[in-house]
């Protein structure tokens, strides 16, 4: 990569096959409407359709009782009394909605106080020089834990760190955004993503089944596994193949105070911070396994039990717990009122989320009122038994499938709430768990994230590039990431085959058949 005065490629001027793709997807993707307008449209063609299945006389078979059911349509005067008198309640009441908001709640007084970006500029910058790459990769991917200030965060940190051990920051830097958007998925802890996610797939599940729930650990083990083996193969293309094709840096350290090695206030944070949490979380687990527990389910059961449906509140406690120890540690928080003032702020941060979600909530009830949901999903089923796309071979083709939706919506969590309500009953009647075919969406959708070019943040980023190299391009952004995104999906997908094949659980209670 040269650190002349022009960028390697731009998407305003690039050439040859790679440019005009990218040039493509830039402009249809800017095409699209706000995704408050995208749900708004999709609910309008719910609605349309549900009344052109309903002159066809369109009907479906209730796969738990064989009973015929028909379409209902939107724009009758039923469906027009269900869509104006539920219309609050289908808000107020739609998974995602309470679920991310509570979970951020406590992320946020964390993130405020300075925890996650104490934690994170702590570990990589304690690292010994051989290990640089390695942990700087490993909390990136385990970055998402901080949403979106991550890309903003850690990328930075990677490229000072590099150039404090000598080596190129822009491998740093590349490897660490890499990590934090194509790993998004990928963490050893729950996130707010599988709270959000596992919400819209419960949705979704229970089109087919009503009682059907799907934990937000339901991809645990997969996507704790996926972040080691993550961690190894982007370590490896930043060290054997980005870093040597890097011509050499002739450029200063940019003015970064989160280069500076942690001060003894944040360490002493992060001792009590650290303290705090083990006590906590012993707390919590010896509340749960006590026999007799009321948190335990029928038959002492943890894996369907009170405790998994409130595993929300528990991470929403955990982070309280470790941003308050951490502010009185490091004298971040001076007053009682910062924590709820931190709190507010963290959900003014979600408005535009709780936006969308208006539309989006009344596009998925409208889809499931009218049996549109239930249609598609019965013909999806019979179609994958009749061509034998089902099982593990189906849900690779799935994963495949959502490249181009993926490109174009730079939401992940907008994207699978177009997507689950139909191949989640879709695939569930063809025998497969849900958390499977989940774990199958959030490989492409994360490993192509860096690729998305209506993602909002991407400004942002190339800004924090340019620090480095004053010219770069959004170009020279996306040639830095090509490579790592790649290997990345490569690499998930083999590791999703191969764990479908072991016949291996992706989460506690969710393995690749239905139980």
């Amino acid at each position: 990569m040269s650190t002349d005065t022009t960028p390697a490629l731009t998407l305003a001027d690039a050439t040859g096959l790679g440019g005009r793709i990218l040039r493509g997807i830039e402009r249809v993707g800017n095409k699209l409407p706000h995704p408050f307008y995208l749900f708004l449209l999709i609910a309008g063609l719910v609605a349309v359709a549900s009344a052109i299945a309903t002159l066809l006389g369109a009907a479906t078979i209730d796969p738990a009782t064989g009973e015929t059911i028909p379409i209902r349509s939107i724009l009758s005067g039923e469906g027009v009394v269900y869509a104006l008198t539920t219309a609050i309640q289908n808000f107020v009441t739609f998974p995602p909605l309470g679920l991310i908001v509570t979970v951020m709640l406590g992320i946020g007084v964390a993130e405020r106080l300075g925890l996650l970006k104490a934690a994170m500029r702590g570990a990589v910058l304690a690292a010994p020089g051989w290990a640089v790459t390695f942990v700087v990769v490993l909390v990136s991917l385990m970055g998402n834990l901080a949403s979106d200030s991550a890309m903003v965060i850690l990328p930075p940190l990677a490229a000072a760190a590099f150039l404090a051990a000598g080596r190129h920051p822009l491998a740093g830097f590349a490897a660490s955004y890499a990590a934090v958007v194509a790993g998004f998925s990928a963490n050893v802890v729950p996130a707010g993503t599988d709270v959000l996610l596992s919400g819209i797939t419960t949705s979704a599940a229970q089109i087919v089944d009503p009682g059907a729930s799907v934990s937000p650990l339901a991809n645990y083990f997969f996507m704790a596994t996926s972040t080691l083996l993550l961690a190894v193969v982007i370590t490896v293309v930043c060290q054997r193949y980005v870093e040597p094709r890097l011509t050499p840096y002739e450029g200063g350290l940019a003015d970064e105070d989160a280069s500076k090695p942690l001060e003894a206030i944040e360490r002493r944070g992060l001792r009590v911070a650290g303290i705090a949490v083990a006590a906590y979380l012993a707390i919590v687990a010896t509340v749960v396994a006590v026999p007799g527990s009321p948190l335990q389910g029928e038959g002492g059961q943890i894996l369907r039990s009170p405790f998994m449906t409130a595993l929300p509140i528990f991470i929403l406690f955990l982070f309280l717990v470790a941003g308050i120890a951490y502010g009185l540690g490091a004298r971040t928080l001076t007053s009682a009122r910062q924590v709820p003032e931190h709190m507010t702020a963290a959900v003014k941060d979600l408005v535009p989320f709780i936006v969308v979600i208006f539309t989006a909530a009344q596009a998925i009830a409208w889809f499931n009122w009218s049996q549109l949901g239930l249609l598609l999903a019965t013909s999806g089923a019979e179609a994958m038994k009749a061509t034998g796309l089902g099982g593990l071979g189906g849900l690779v083709l799935f994963s495949l499938f959502c490249t181009i939706p993926a490109l174009l919506l730079a939401s992940g969590s907008a994207l699978w709430t177009l997507l689950a309500p139909i191949f989640v009953p879709m695939f569930m009647l063809a025998g497969i768990d849900p958390a499977y075919v989940q774990a199958a969406f959030r490989i492409t959708d994360s490993a192509t994230n860096p690729l998305v070019p209506m993602n909002p943040m991407l400004p942002v980023v190339l800004g924090l590039l340019q620090r480095w190299q004053p010219k770069a391009g959004l170009g020279t952004l996306f040639s830095l990431v090509i490579p790592f995104t790649l290997v990345i999906w490569g690499v998930w997908l083999l590791q999703f085959i191969v764990w479908g094949l072991l016949g291996l659980p992706v989460g506690p209670g969710h393995g690749l058949e239905l139980q």
